[in-house]
């Protein structure tokens, strides 16, 4: 046993070139991809198709990082589980169910932060509780929660202009953990914040999965973010997408900034990069 908390003998088994199972004995996946396909058309009139049979499961609670090169479908992948758009052909799942639009149990935090600006950071936390037709007061009860959750009390009234991009995410974060979803779908929230803020937020996060516990599907172009903030990472190659690695990583939680020096830290990073040059080369 080492200081990550994992047993040597077993770290060879958390790396694979070849896609893993995320369930065990009878536990059913919270979230199933079968044989999803997606193709855009490009203006220049050629088809372009992003993925063609890509296939996986997300246990219930788990937290999955995708990251893949640029172009690779990862936002389009989050936005189809999130059911705002449509695969040409395949099969989403949540519990079970084959997904055909948003739903009240997934919530999506964007890299862009799309508040309502002319709502106080309380109002737009309030705003999907009232797609929810909560009363008013159970409403306002749930969003100062949050507002507690993410470290922003006294800032309930502040609009979005009176923010800093840090906390304009926390905001995000909070509006979508208050309709209490089954399934968080994260694209690239960190990646407009400069190094500091995100190395803070990143943190923030780990804190508050410890307390609101959610099954996250996290996209991120940062193998250190992935590694640092997921049960299992997922690498996609160049489009059309495929599963190239799926990586069970090794460290339990709670987590400090300390795993980032550990040598199998620093492994799994550089096998993650040396996959996405070669990708990049074929």
């Amino acid at each position: 046993m080492d200081s990550t908390g994992v047993d040597k003998s077993e770290r060879n088994l958390n790396l694979s070139g070849a896609q893993m199972s995320t369930t065990s004995g009878d536990t059913a996946p919270k979230l199933r991809v079968a044989d999803l396909t997606k193709s855009f058309t490009h203006p220049s009139g050629e088809k372009m198709t992003i993925m063609d049979g890509l296939s996986f499961s997300v246990a219930p609670l788990e937290f999955l990082a995708v990251i893949g090169p640029s172009g690779c479908g990862k936002s389009t992948l989050l936005r189809m589980v999130g059911g705002l758009e449509q695969a040409d052909s395949g099969i989403i799942e949540i519990d079970g169910a084959e997904i055909s639009g948003p739903g009240p149990g997934r919530a999506m935090v964007f890299q862009s932060f799309d508040l309502f600006p002319w709502r106080t950071a309380l109002g737009n936390i309030m705003f999907g509780l009232e797609i929810l037709k909560l009363e008013q007061s159970e409403r306002l009860v749930i969003a100062k929660r949050y507002i507690e959750l993410v470290g922003l009390g006294g800032f309930e009234h502040a609009y979005p202009h009176q923010l800093s991009g840090g906390m304009q995410q926390r905001v995000g974060i909070a509006r979508a953990l208050a309709v209490q979803p089954q399934l968080l779908l994260m694209d690239e929230p960190f990646g407009a914040l400069d190094v500091q803020t995100r190395d803070l937020l990143q943190d923030e996060l780990l804190r508050i999965g410890q307390q609101e516990h959610r099954t996250v599907i996290f996209v991120t172009h940062s193998i250190e973010e992935a590694l640092y903030l997921a049960d299992r990472v997922i690498v996609l190659s160049p489009r059309p997408a495929v599963i190239q690695m799926d990586i069970r990583v090794p460290f339990i939680r709670p987590r400090t900034e300390d795993i980032k020096a550990d040598p199998e830290f620093v492994r799994l990073r550089q096998d993650i990069w040396h996959t996405l040059k070669l990708g990049a080369k074929v």
